[in-house]
């Protein structure tokens, strides 16, 4: 296992300085689940939720949260991101919804947070949305799927 890069020679927090690394397509995939009680998965399927449509509301939040990642996770890079694509998909057999965010980018440093945290916003705005109807809603299975370019290469789960 390789050492942590985002500490100094002193053992302290810093920003990794990316200047010296080439601009490359840069993909990255995270996927996770919210589960929740059937009658929540329905009311948001048929589109019942006085909120409004929950998994369209989710989806922006998803994609508004890979722009703000910088803002969000300390240490992170700011980047232009060229692509994010959430995708949401009821499961009634398993009463799940599953999020799956794409997102891409031609930069110096990989866009792993910003899927991460496209996948995790987009989860609890769904929990925010139904919450009132069913606190028992838990997100799970959150995880980086892939990611391609950039100097260590590809990864793939």
């Amino acid at each position: 296992m390789s050492k942590f890069t985002h500490l100094n020679s002193s053992g302290e927090a810093r920003m990794v300085d990316v200047g010296g690394k080439d601009v490359s397509a840069r993909v990255a995939v995270a996927e996770g689940l919210i589960r929740m009680q059937p009658p929540t998965l329905k009311l948001i399927i048929e589109g019942g939720h006085k909120k409004g449509d929950v998994l369209a509301v989710a989806r922006v939040a998803g994609i508004m949260a890979a722009k703000k990642t910088a803002e969000l996770v300390p240490l992170c890079h700011s980047i232009a991101l060229t692509a994010v694509e959430i995708e949401l998909t009821p499961d009634e057999s398993r009463s799940t919804v599953h999020c799956r965010a794409t997102v891409r980018t031609q930069a110096q440093t990989g866009v792993e947070m910003e899927a991460l945290a496209a996948v995790e916003i987009a989860l609890l705005t769904v929990y925010d949305m139904c919450k009132a109807v069913d606190r028992g809603m838990q997100l799970t299975d959150i995880g980086l799927v892939s990611k391609t370019g950039g100097k260590s290469g590809d990864w793939h789960r």
